[in-house]
């Protein structure tokens, strides 16, 4: 268990308004004590203005602090915030005076894991915590903030009840077989375990939609040199991110950038013109633009409007989910099939804005974003090991072994008590922790 006094900058370090330092731990208050001035744990979670100092009683500035006695804190411990100046100077005078008076540096997420050891969250909660802090689009934080309100806990917790009670059926079927009420019908148990069963493959489904959320569905920007790529790949961004000449081939490296449609989450990707490549770079370019293709979740296909689609165009749209996009709209003309678009005028930008969320993200607006979804592939993967748990028992329940039955609810048990941190999984938190601030 963690207990020692830990403290960290929870803020970005930089010319700011504020900085907020975090500490936190058994003897933090002492720790805050020898920091601030005429320092008082009580009365809690009151913010309050005092003097800050090093060892030495040299001043280091003045600014708010506020108690949170335990287990009334995020961390479940004893834990002080203090808000400083910002800048670089003032806190890190702070931050360091803390520890030399007796708080060691935080590690990356240790805040969050001791609040999972000490109950005040789960691990799916706490990795709510990261997805939030890393979302670029709303429905990225809606749906962390719905998995931080407990919305997949508590359908993973009901999951673990229904099979906590299986295996209350079966242990008794097991220890107590002899008994008047005779054992516990088959059927029974086999009806609890199959609709867990189905229950999990339910949640099982939901793990592409909430990992392209979570991650930003890879939208690809395809077709011959000089069909005006890069000027709508421009143009959807906002920004001038990637080269936009006259001359064909001047993309030869994809170009990739985060932004949201309509508040859904995409990484734009434009790539190097399809084409017979004649220079050695020109065919790797492609060769890379190929790979992207392989794995986007929706192909833009750009044809100049007015343009009949060649045949390695059409095929391009049939290989992978894909979108006819047609470019250059503001020449005139009729633009033919597809979503006309100008990257000069904006026309047609909002409408393949639109047309792309409703395609890439049709399930999650259908659920209107508020079915809890796995958005990890740590998730996925212990569901996974869960469902086929279940799968095994269910076997050995038709071969009538019901040691072996309750053995594989067991380890379905397990499986669901890994994935929400209800047993002692070291390695798990390292994994889920390492990639978060040293302040969270």
């Amino acid at each position: 268990m963690l207990t020692d006094p830990i403290a960290a900058l929870a803020t970005p370090p930089g010319r700011s308004a504020l900085a907020v330092i975090r500490l936190t731990g058994d003897g933090a208050f002492a720790v805050a004590a020898r920091v601030v001035d005429g320092f008082a744990p009580e009365p809690a979670r009151t913010a309050r203005l005092a003097a800050f100092h090093d060892a030495a009683g040299e001043p280091i500035d003045r600014g708010l602090y506020t108690a949170f006695p335990k287990p009334h804190s995020y961390t479940g411990q004893d834990m002080v915030e203090l808000s400083c100046h910002g800048g670089l100077l003032a806190p890190t005078r702070v931050l360091a005076a803390l520890h030399e008076a007796g708080a060691r540096p935080a590690a990356p997420g240790e805040f969050t894991r001791r609040a999972v050891l000490n109950g005040k969250l789960d691990l799916v909660q706490a990795e709510a915590v990261g997805d939030l802090i890393d979302a670029i689009a709303p429905a990225q934080a809606r749906a962390a903030l719905g998995q931080l309100d407990g919305g997949l806990s508590r359908r993973l917790a009901d999951l673990r009840n229904a099979l906590v009670r299986a295996e209350g059926l079966l242990a008794y079927d097991i220890d107590f077989p002899g008994e008047d009420d005779g054992p516990v019908p088959a059927e029974q148990i086999a009806a609890e375990l199959e609709a867990v069963a189905g229950r999990i493959e339910r949640l099982l489904s939901t793990a592409p939609a909430g990992e392209r959320l979570r991650e930003g569905a890879l939208l690809v920007l395809a077709g011959r040199p000089n069909v005006g790529k890069s000027s709508l790949f421009n143009s959807l961004l906002g920004m001038d991110r990637a080269l936009v000449t006259d001359i064909p081939g001047t993309t030869r490296d994809a170009v990739e950038a985060h932004t949201d449609f309509l508040g859904w989450p995409v990484r734009l990707v434009d790539t190097a013109g399809l084409w017979d490549a004649p220079g050695p770079i020109d065919r790797l370019g492609v060769g890379v633009s190929r790979r992207y293709l392989a794995s986007a979740d929706l192909v833009l296909v750009c044809v100049e409007a007015g343009r009949a689609p060649e045949p390695d165009e059409t095929a391009l749209a049939e290989e992978r989910p894909a979108l006819l996009v047609r470019t250059k709209a503001d020449l005139g003309g009729d633009p033919g099939d597809g979503i006309a678009v100008s990257a000069l005028s904006a026309l047609g930008l909002d409408r393949l804005r639109r047309a792309v969320a409703e395609r890439v993200f049709a399930d999650r607006i259908a659920l209107g974003d508020l079915e809890p979804a796995l958005g990890r592939a740590r998730q996925r993967t212990a569901l996974a090991c869960a469902r086929e748990a279940l799968a095994g028992a269910l076997d050995q329940l038709r071969a009538g072994d019901a040691v072996l039955v309750a053995h594989h609810v067991r380890e379905a048990t397990l499986a669901l008590d890994e994935l929400i941190g209800t047993v002692d999984v070291e390695e798990v938190l390292d994994q889920v922790f390492a990639s978060f601030c040293v302040g969270k």
